[in-house]
């Protein structure tokens, strides 16, 4: 066994203990019926992606489940995996044959689907080898891509069930449209943005009326593809307007006035232009209002756009082909000539954009495929609020009932070539076509022939699935499905899913959708039938994690300059001064405030704990070759036990059977928090356990054993115990930073080849060392050394300086617990004497400080310059007298409070706090000389 080094030094042990895991294969998971299985898939990451600070949340949090899991025992499953992220990749690699002069139709599409595939090869796994530098501990040898075989398969295998069971149709909807990518883009691919803009008040004249109809509008190029003009009908103002006619300015076509309830009165006049084809309530106004009254004024949507949003064939010749924001001048041109524009008012609203090309988003009418969302949703809200998936924080089941209650058809077509295409067929057999040759054709591949009329002129349909439509298979289809498979029955259902929240919707909602249409057919591990929700169901428990911010409170982002590069950070701090710190900021459900110097905590905790662990091993050295020296006292020394789960019970004291308890406590409550999802929780728990207890008061009270005059048996036994306790501490915290504790445990003895912390027991609670006496009178203890620590460091008590102290307790029991430990203050704070106050009267020039209800003095004759500490604090007094009065006038100038920026007042009044705080002290210290 090597000495351990002074430093820690992350980068190397990094790297060397990770290929030690890979090697070993113990990220590795097998179907072992003779254990419990805990899985957890790994939402897929783009494979445009790279790692920010989000995926480091995100991933740490899902590696400290799977390795505590692993520790207890599991047979544990962390799945990983990419997603080929259709239009992203896409854009991608239409980016570099654009640099080349070139476009995907030059190349065609078979070609294009080359490149896309070559880039992903060469590409795709730059975040897969990010999130390794990261510790993560996936199952890299089942590693799956979202367009691999079995997951194509699964793709269609779902669709052809969903459009079998008429769950999937075609039909026209209003949907996102890119004009730049030319493809319908899903909810989630939508970012939305002020903007300033202007609401202008266009009047249609009314039929056979000498009066108008005004209507408000941010898009006054859209008044071209008008079907009719809405009112509330509540609202008095039009109700003798109702049914008529307007006519159409610019177009000159007649379009009726009709109510729905859905027109806000208070938005513009309370009068608003519907345009069925180019907003999606105006589509739905359409949808109710041609329901409701047959043919009668039946409003057919009007598409105005071609695919890049110019205009088309359905407007006046002037504005065809006309760009539409060029098209909207040129219409308020027009307007205004006739003038038929009443008023221009400034507005600022939210505008849509695609979250990869920045494009204006157009609401666009187009002949799509869709999954009825409706019969899926019923049967997924109702294990959410039954409690059999439960949400972490569980305040996002009102935000996910609302939105299943309301529920749309899900849009799964897009016009893309990258992506799985969709499993559909047209006859184009014209000679012989039938009518029926019209119905689409769904294989899984492509027919031989036409079904109708045996043409074997066969078309696919040219468009791919939404990337969510294989992302929402993603916890089966990883594991075999659409076949049986052991690792099927046995890994799923799933335990826990780590996800943001940003997509609660478009995958989370649509993953339990899925599990709960296809996964009753498949058996359990043991071949019975799953019979109960929870074997159905995807997962049991959803951690919806943090928003990282930066200290200003903003979404980090690349066009903010606000987003560190993880792997930088990385290699400045150390993988687990890292994960530490971001987990340590992330309170479940509250956003982040982030920055690169608060890993400053986690790489000050790693080097305290490798400073404990140093000490304890250089002094195990020390004293094995002064056992080999006095081999006359080694024949007596016990054996020390070298089983961890074991601690030997000779030589205990004070201190020993505090930190017993106080393990024993955590352990408890680590197992508590973890349970409950408040990963948070628990590095604090950890924190305060490892660097409080153990380093700052175990380390510092067994040192007055370890070089005292106790026999070198029992310093062996108090220092094997220290070591033991140490061990079970660095396994509670290997979930947390995997790296430092695997460095630590190799080096605590000789171990075995194939031997990891990884694989060790995560330690148990032994009930029998919880002692809440002891953890009592060792408070005191604490509270008592902290208060003499703290008065002799105000009075400048030099720490070679020994002292005296006189105690007075109304508890007498306090006075004994002070007796009976005073080689501890003598350790700890250089008490050579304590001494019981005879009366009450205090003893003079002494300083005095209250503990637990009575108080400790501490006699300064001869320990200090009594005269020269006086005039020292008198003068000091005279200087923070003078920085509160400063400060306080600084904060009683209005100009300078009004105009500073906040973070500069608040440190001001801080400061101010912070002098009161000091001023109070001197006084009092004064007061006691």
């Amino acid at each position: 066994m090597s000495e351990l080094p002074k430093a820690y030094n992350p980068k190397e042990a990094e790297d060397k203990w990770y290929q030690f895991w890979e090697k070993h294969l113990f990220f590795h998971a097998n179907v072992n019926p003779n254990k419990q299985p805990y899985t957890i898939v790994i939402p897929p990451p783009n494979i445009t992606g790279i790692l920010t600070m989000g995926h480091v949340l995100n991933n740490t949090i899902q590696d400290v489940f799977i390795r505590w899991k692993r520790m207890q025992g599991y047979e544990t499953l962390w799945m990983p995996g990419t997603d080929h992220a259709g239009i992203a990749t896409q854009n991608v690699v239409e980016k570099s044959l654009a640099a080349e002069g070139k476009s995907r139709h030059d190349l065609g599409r078979e070609e294009f689907l080359k490149r896309v595939w070559n880039w992903k090869t060469e590409y795709g796994g730059t975040i897969i080898k990010q999130l390794k530098k990261l510790g993560t501990s996936c199952d890299w040898e089942r590693e799956r891509f979202t367009m691999d075989e079995g997951l194509s398969d699964a793709v269609h295998e779902m669709f052809i069930r969903l459009y079998k069971k008429g769950l999937i149709y075609r039909g026209k909807y209003i949907v996102n449209w890119c004009p730049k990518d030319h493809t319908a883009i899903s909810d989630d691919e939508v970012s939305f943005r002020e903007q300033d803009s202007s609401l202008w008040y266009i009047k249609y004249p009314i039929k056979d009326l000498n009066e108008y109809a005004v209507v408000a509008t941010t898009r006054p190029e859209t008044m071209l593809g008008d079907t009719a003009v809405a009112v509330n009908p509540k609202d008095e103002r039009y109700k003798h307007l109702v049914g008529r006619l307007v006519i159409l300015p610019l177009a000159n076509r007649e379009i009726p006035i009709i109510v729905d309830d859905f027109i806000d009165p208070a938005f513009g006049t309370g009068m608003v232009k519907v345009t069925p084809a180019h907003d999606p309530n105006d589509y739905w106004i359409g949808e109710r209002h041609n329901a409701g009254i047959g043919q009668r004024h039946f409003m057919k949507p009007i598409n105005i756009f071609d695919i890049s949003a110019r205009m088309n064939e359905s407007v006046p010749n002037k504005y065809q082909g006309m760009d539409r924001f060029d098209a909207r001048q040129e219409v308020i041109k027009d307007l205004q000539a006739l003038e038929l524009i009443e008023k221009i008012e400034p507005y600022r609203h939210n505008v849509g954009r695609c979250y990869r090309c920045d494009t204006i988003i157009e609401p666009y009418l187009s002949d799509q495929w869709f999954v009825k969302m409706k019969p899926l949703a019923e049967r997924a809200l109702q294990v959410v609020l039954d409690g059999k998936i439960k949400f972490h924080p569980d305040r996002w089941i009102k935000v996910y009932e609302h939105w299943m209650t309301n529920i749309r058809d899900w849009c799964i077509s897009r016009q893309l070539w990258w992506g799985h295409r969709i499993p559909v067929w047209y006859c184009v057999g014209d000679d012989l076509c039938k009518i029926e040759c019209k119905q689409p054709i769904v294989s899984r591949s492509k027919p031989e022939k036409c079904p109708h009329c045996g043409s074997t002129k066969l078309q696919q349909d040219e468009d791919v699935l939404d990337t969510w439509f294989s992302s929402w298979l993603w916890p089966f289809s990883t594991l075999g499905w659409s076949k049986d498979s052991p690792e099927l029955r046995y890994f799923y259902p799933t335990d826990a899913l780590i996800t943001a929240p940003d997509i609660i919707f478009f995958w989370v909602a649509r993953m339990i959708m899925a599990g709960l249409e296809v996964m009753g057919e498949i058996p359990l591990i043991d071949g019975s039938p799953r019979k109960r929700v929870e074997d159905i169901i995807p997962f049991t428990d959803v951690y919806f994690t943090s928003l990282i911010r930066d200290m200003k409170g903003r979404k980090m982002s690349k066009s903010l300059g606000n987003s560190p590069d993880p792997l930088n950070v990385i290699a400045e701090y150390g993988a687990d001064a890292l994960r530490f710190t971001i987990l340590y900021l992330a309170p479940l459900g509250q956003d982040v405030l982030y920055s690169n110097e608060k890993c400053e905590l986690g790489r000050n905790f790693a080097n305290k704990i490798w400073n404990a662990g140093r000490f304890l091993l250089m002094n195990k050295e020390q004293l094995r070759v002064k056992s080999v020296e006095h081999r006359a006292e080694s024949r007596e020394r016990r054996v020390v036990s070298k089983d961890r789960s074991e601690i030997n019970e000779d030589f205990l004291d004070l201190a020993d059977r505090w930190i017993l308890s106080r393990l024993n406590s955590t352990i408890a409550d680590m197992s508590s928090v973890l349970n409950n999802f408040e990963v948070h929780q628990s590095t604090k728990i950890l924190y305060d356990f490892i660097w409080h207890d153990f380093c700052d008061w175990y380390v510092e009270m067994i040192k007055g054993r370890l070089y005292g005059d106790e026999t070198n048996a029992a310093k062996e036994i108090v220092l094997d115990r220290a070591i033991n306790i140490f061990d079970q501490a660095i396994r509670l915290l290997h979930p947390f930073m995997p790296f430092l504790t695997e460095e630590l445990w190799q080096h605590l003895e000789e171990r075995k080849p194939d031997e990891s912390i990884m694989i060790s027991a995560f330690p148990s609670q032994n009930r029998k060392w919880i002692d809440k006496k002891t953890e009592s009178e060792m408070t005191f203890i604490q509270n008592a050394i902290n208060s003499i620590r703290n008065i002799r460091g105000e009075l400048s008590v030099p720490p070679s300086k020994n002292i005296e102290l006189i105690i007075c307790f109304p508890d007498k029991t306090k006075e004994e617990v002070i007796k009976r430990y005073q080689n501890y203050f003598q350790r700890l704070t250089r008490v050579t004497d304590v001494q019981v106050l005879k009366d009450t009267t205090k003893p003079k020039h002494s300083a005095s400080t209250v503990v637990d209800g009575g108080e400790i003095f501490i006699p300064l004759e001869g320990i200090i310059d009594i005269d020269a500490e006086r005039d020292r604090i008198s003068k000091e007094i005279v200087h923070v007298q003078s920085m509160v009065q400063m400060t306080e006038v600084k904060l009683n100038n209005e100009s300078f409070v009004s105009r500073a920026p906040i973070e500069i007042v608040d440190k001001e009044r801080e400061k101010l706090e912070n002098f009161k705080t000091t001023l109070h002290n001197l006084q009092k210290n004064l007061a006691a000389l």
